[in-house]
């Protein structure tokens, strides 16, 4: 066996390993990069959610105190009725 294919044999199997685990690092870097989008995204509808849930409750709060005010309203006009009968 001459060296020179000795030296070729040698250079691809090394060649293909070195290639082989150049692929898993890059596949493995681009798992990370999509992952960290997801997580990004996550955070964004978590607090998208933390503000829609704010508003939610600032509209609930009005509407019980306008309700409130209906209900005493209502009794005050249920007084004035029974007077007037």
């Amino acid at each position: 066996m001459s060296p020179t294919v000795y030296f070729i044999s040698m250079g691809a199997m090394l060649g293909t390993i070195i290639i082989v685990f150049a692929i898993r690092f890059l596949q493995a870097s681009a798992v990370a990069g999509a992952d960290a989008a997801h997580t990004d995204a996550y955070r964004k509808l978590a607090s998208d959610a933390v503000t829609a849930q704010a508003g939610n409750a600032a509209t609930l709060s009005a509407i019980q105190s306008e309700l409130a005010e209906i209900k005493t309203r209502m009794t005050t006009i249920e007084k004035i009725l029974k007077e007037v009968e």
